[in-house]
């Protein structure tokens, strides 16, 4: 098949690293002659036929912005059966001859699902949550971590000032990823992710015999998701998205935490909710490198024919890997890598 015109959108929530993609795709298109249509604001500007072209100078200068220049959404097409329809007529409409998708599991899943009704798609992951499997780095992720520890290392130096435990919120729907890596590299005394049951016993005894080794202050990094008595239920924030998910920030897991730990061990504590605040902001080194090779790779798997297929990082190599073997699941933290964060918590 002999491509002329490419579409490219951003679906899903939006993160650093989704311009140098764009950006990248756009150059490598060039190469090959393509035209290039920026489709707004996920899938809804395929839906509404909402685009724009993009050329060179639209471009060259995106790369250290934060967002995307296209616009995102968490629009699902296939929660109606005109919206779909609509959707494939205007790829026709448009002129279409393939279609780049930069997303998460739900954007993606979307892109396996028009895959399968003849659309020529490749994919890119795209999820500060780190959880798209089958690769071992998605956009927007390292600058979301950055962006925490700096917020952790902060309320050091007010838990240290005022001898209390400070407990900081992180986003992080289904994986730990982001609590992780935020209690790691920022020395939390404690992380709690959703992969693992809580104990908060567990946690208020690490807390209190670290008070009589002369350790007077402490902080605790907590994933939005984790399951505590006394947060609210993901059905009952009354906000539910398209894909069926609640808003995990409304349950109030850092809040219920900190209470739970002064309630528990007599430290004053507090909490802090860094929400969207990780979304934004100019990329780090590693969310402008590898999605500008991602989007480099995309498009000569557009030019190879390689559709159904996403890009992805092993190891320090571009790979692909089929979108069926991504949508519907979630890569989460394996239980030995908590046991090992759990040597730290001295």
């Amino acid at each position: 098949m002999k491509v002329k015109r490419l579409g490219i959108l951003t679906g899903g929530g939006d993160c650093p690293g989704l311009n140098p993609a764009i950006r990248a795709v756009v150059m490598r298109a060039f190469d090959f002659g393509y035209e290039v249509l920026g489709i707004k604001d996920g899938w809804a500007g395929l839906i509404n036929g909402d685009f724009e072209p993009l050329n060179l100078e639209m471009v060259r200068d995106i790369l250290s912005r934060g967002g995307t220049i296209l616009g995102t959404s968490r629009t699902n097409p296939f929660k109606k059966d005109e919206d779909k329809n609509r959707a494939l007529e205007n790829f026709s409409r448009l002129g279409l001859d393939a279609l780049i998708v930069i997303g998460g599991d739900d954007t993606l899943s979307v892109a396996g699902k028009f895959f399968r009704e003849g659309l020529p798609i490749v994919g890119i992951p795209k999820t500060m949550d780190n959880d798209v499997p089958e690769t071992d780095y998605c956009i927007g992720f390292d600058t979301a971590v950055s962006v925490a520890i700096d917020a952790l290392e902060r309320l050091k130096d007010t838990a240290w000032s005022h001898r209390r435990i400070m407990v900081l919120e992180v986003m992080g729907r289904e994986a730990g990823w982001v609590a992780l890596y935020t209690g790691l590299a920022g020395g939390a005394d404690w992380i709690l992710i959703p992969e693992v049951p809580v104990d908060l016993d567990e946690v208020a005894l690490n807390l209190m015999e670290k008070r009589k080794r002369g350790r007077l202050w402490g902080t605790v990094v907590v994933s939005e998701a984790v399951e505590l008595k006394g947060a609210l239920k993901e059905e009952g924030t009354g906000e539910i998205d398209e894909f069926g998910h609640g808003r995990l920030g409304a349950r109030g897991v850092g809040q219920v935490l900190s209470r739970e730990i002064e309630k528990r061990t007599g430290i004053p504590s507090k909490h802090a909710v860094i929400g969207h605040i990780q979304r934004g902001g100019s990329p780090v080194l590693r969310d402008r490198y590898y999605p500008t090779r991602f989007g480099i790779s995309a498009v000569d798997l557009v030019h190879k024919g390689g559709f159904g297929l996403m890009v992805a990082l092993k190891g320090k190599e571009i790979k692909t890997v089929a979108m069926e073997k991504v949508v519907g699941r979630v890569k989460t933290v394996p239980p030995e890598l908590y046991e090992v964060c759990k040597i730290l918590f001295k």
